[in-house]
């Protein structure tokens, strides 16, 4: 097999469901056709290279993608032809993936850079983003705290939490999230995830979660899965107390920028740079149109419709649910094109410092 033609394209991939804590995943069955049931596998990793924590319950090479047909891993294949799929970068950067959560997850925070490099010698945080494509009944996140508290109150919440599975998530703003709703989840700020929300999460390129309550719905979580083995002192540290209320849920929501508009291709930026230098994310809407002015390297998402991707000495079908990464070689000669309506989403690795 010439691998070598396998980046000169876009690379599809198998299906890279995750193994996760809590239960979900129903929700994808509108989105990929997968039957339509809640499990513990309730996460798909977009063209991922980065490795799932999990522990005792996790797979050989769980979280990281296989190119469809091929068996071959993506970290080795980055490895072999970094320069055509990712340019001048020594990584892609960036983690996608799409969740659907039947709970609400664990109240969690994750590591900005310095806490990274301090604590878990990793030089990458995990600052992330949401982009809401689906909900259930009364669908809803957490986000911040309600109102400013010392360290002691919420080190007392934590303790109580293991007797009282809510003592945690009253101290956080409960928001009603809909179809499009958008938010950027910095490093170090408290959030939850809540029931029945079915996202897009583009992310820095790490596992990297602590999520200090004693319970997951009706999983008591142990010390590594709440503390990322870390002393408690030392994980309880990573918090930012300093911002509550609606100054919290400011810091979070954001709206679509819109950047062109031509009635057939429409470009919206989600996350922008300006927000984050970790990634960005941009919205293509396609009536009729096509897009050739495209992101790459980047990892693209088919959110909605159906389409064709078009690049040199091939084509390939788009839907609904299918996803991709467009490799460095391609930048300028790649074309999306859609007769009816098609939504994708583009997940671009940070910018590269000149």
């Amino acid at each position: 097999m010439d691998l070598k033609m396998n980046v000169r394209k876009p690379i599809f991939f198998e299906r890279n469901r995750v193994w996760r804590v809590y239960k979900g995943g129903k929700l994808f069955s509108g989105f990929f056709g997968d039957a339509p049931e809640d499990s513990l596998y309730p996460e798909e990793w977009v063209s991922s290279d980065v490795l799932a924590l999990n522990g005792e319950n996790g797979r050989p090479n769980e979280g990281i993608s296989v190119v469809r047909g091929t068996g071959v891993l993506f970290t080795d294949l980055l490895r072999e032809y970094r320069g055509e799929l990712l340019g001048d970068r020594a990584e892609l950067g960036i983690l996608v993936k799409l969740l659907d959560s039947a709970i609400r997850l664990p109240v969690q925070c994750h590591p900005d850079r310095a806490y990274s490099e301090r604590y878990l010698n990793s030089t990458h945080g995990k600052a992330e983003s949401w982009v809401i494509l689906e909900t259930r009944e009364n669908a809803c996140i957490y986000f911040g705290f309600r109102n400013r508290l010392t360290r002691a109150e919420f080190e007392k919440a934590v303790a109580e939490s293991e007797r009282n599975p809510e003592a945690m998530s009253s101290l956080l703003n409960r928001i009603p999230v809909k179809k499009g709703d958008v938010y950027f989840i910095g490093a170090r700020m408290i959030h939850a995830i809540g029931a029945g929300c079915l996202l897009l999460e583009t992310q820095e390129p790490t596992d990297f979660t602590i999520q200090p309550e004693y319970w997951c719905g009706d999983v008591k979580l142990t010390p590594e899965q709440m503390y990322l083995g870390l002393e408690p002192r030392v994980a309880l540290d990573c918090f930012n107390y300093a911002i509550s209320g609606e100054a919290a849920i400011a810091a979070g929501r954001r709206e679509p920028v819109l950047v062109s508009d031509n009635g057939q291709v429409r470009n919206e930026m989600l996350i922008r740079f300006s927000d984050t230098p970790c990634f960005a994310v941009r919205r293509v809407t396609l009536n009729g149109g096509a897009v050739t002015d495209t992101e790459a390297p980047a990892v693209y998402v088919v959110t909605n419709g159906s389409g064709t991707v078009s690049y040199p000495n091939g084509s390939a079908p788009l839907r609904k649910g299918d996803y991709f990464f467009l490799p460095h070689c391609l930048k300028g000669q790649f074309a999306i094109e859609s007769r009816e309506q098609m939504e994708i989403i583009v997940c671009i690795p940070p910018e590269v410092k000149k």
